[in-house]
């Protein structure tokens, strides 16, 4: 079957579209995808088995991709790049990766009337809310994420089949749009086996915290991910361990305000910021850690999505310690993997290190539990059967 896949930006990178991708080649698909260049790039090339197709488009193009579902230029530019992929290339179905191109899509799509896969990477019209841009003018006037809710729901029901991350986010789906759930396919964003197996550490990172009980963090620093809830925790947590030190990999725009927190409370010796670092590093943190956190807090779009990093950590034996966020907290409970805090509760937080400070016999069953998990039911070359048989059939 000769699948095209759309993508309204550069590529590569994206994880997600090259895991797909990839697992389907390798089931004797052929896979091409539609995606943009802004520059002198090659218009036609193989990436790692996938036909990748550039098509130009401009800066400006690019910032009207916001406004797409407030003006209809950008979908009507698209619409006319798309038909001439799918018709050139001779696709026989379409997948599309979220819905900031679907409408294009759907547009080239009236003449040809090809199946369609819609496939939600995250709850977007939640997550719009809490982006910067929205809320301050004129992106709070021009943007609206009810608009592109009321979209996400046309489409939904447009796709012949839809993939999201979670069964949280399918089951929400079948009772928001009334989606059939037999044309919903959950494809979590998880790891490769060779992420674990294949890890090449570093030794100045694990010789630098080897004296510490390190609580890590690793991903985007944005004030919805938690962090203040661990850092305030800190404050406290000196004094039953002496040790503990915070170790936060990532950075956002945001990273002034959590570090105005940690200079305030005095607690600068206890929490580092390692700015953002190559994903290849990552395992060396982890190596390096005691615990693992995911203090997200509590919306509906963090309720129906995961954060990848849990399964990172997870995959090198590492006991973990999120919030309720309910996707995540779900996962963490049926693996056994960890212990959960209520969300943007210090003491919760608190008082769940402490648990496992106390208790090493615990760390050590909580890792292996999330390590067994992966490895034989939830990394990549499992989570993915799902998106081969929906091709398959």
């Amino acid at each position: 079957m000769r699948i095209g896949m759309i993508l309204d930006k550069t590529f590569p990178p994206d994880p997600r579209v090259e895991n797909e991708a990839i697992s389907l080649i390798e089931k004797g698909h052929e896979v091409f995808l539609f995606c943009l260049k802004y520059e002198e790039e090659k218009e036609n090339e193989v990436v790692k088995g996938i036909q990748v197709k550039r098509y130009m488009s401009s800066k400006l193009l690019y910032k009207l991709s916001a406004l797409v579902y407030t003006f209809p230029f950008y979908s009507a530019v698209m619409s006319k790049k798309i038909e001439h992929f799918l018709e050139f290339n001779e696709i026989d179905i379409i997948h599309i990766h979220d819905i900031q191109i679907a409408e294009a899509v759907f547009k080239a799509n009236k003449k040809l009337k090809l199946k369609t896969t819609l496939d939600l990477h995250e709850n977007r019209p939640e997550i719009m809310k809490f982006y910067p841009h929205l809320q301050q003018f004129p992106g709070k006037f021009l943007i609206s994420s009810k608009k592109w809710k009321h979209k996400e729901e046309e489409f939904v029901k447009k796709a012949t089949n839809v993939v999201v991350v979670t069964e949280e986010a399918k089951q929400e789906l079948v009772h928001r749009v009334g989606k059939p759930s037999k044309n919903i396919v959950v494809v979590p964003n998880t790891v490769h086996k060779s992420y674990f197996e294949k890890a090449v550490f570093q030794p100045e990172i694990i010789e630098k915290y080897q004296s510490s009980f390190v609580l890590l963090y690793v991903g985007d620093t944005g004030l919805r991910r938690g962090l203040q809830t661990a850092i305030e925790s800190i404050s406290t947590l000196k004094n039953n361990i002496p040790s503990i030190k915070l170790v936060i990999v990532g950075s956002n725009t945001s990273d002034t305000i959590l570090k105005n927190q940690v200079k305030n409370l005095g607690i600068e010796a206890y929490v580092d910021f390692e700015g953002w670092k190559n994903e290849t590093l990552f395992p060396s943190y982890i190596k390096a850690s005691a615990i693992c956190i995911s203090p997200l807090k509590r919306n509906l779009h963090h309720d129906t999505t995961y954060a990848n990093k849990i399964f990172q950590y997870m995959s090198f034996a590492k006991p973990l310690i999120v919030s309720n966020a309910v996707s995540q907290q779900n996962i963490v409970e049926k693996a056994v993997a960890g212990l959960v805090h209520e969300a943007e509760n210090t003491t919760d937080f608190s008082s769940k290190v402490l648990e496992l400070y106390n208790n090493s016999t615990l760390q050590k069953e909580l890792g292996e539990n999330g390590k067994s998990f992966i490895e034989n039911e939830f990394c990549w070359e499992l989570a993915s059967e799902k998106l081969i048989a929906l091709y398959h059939n």
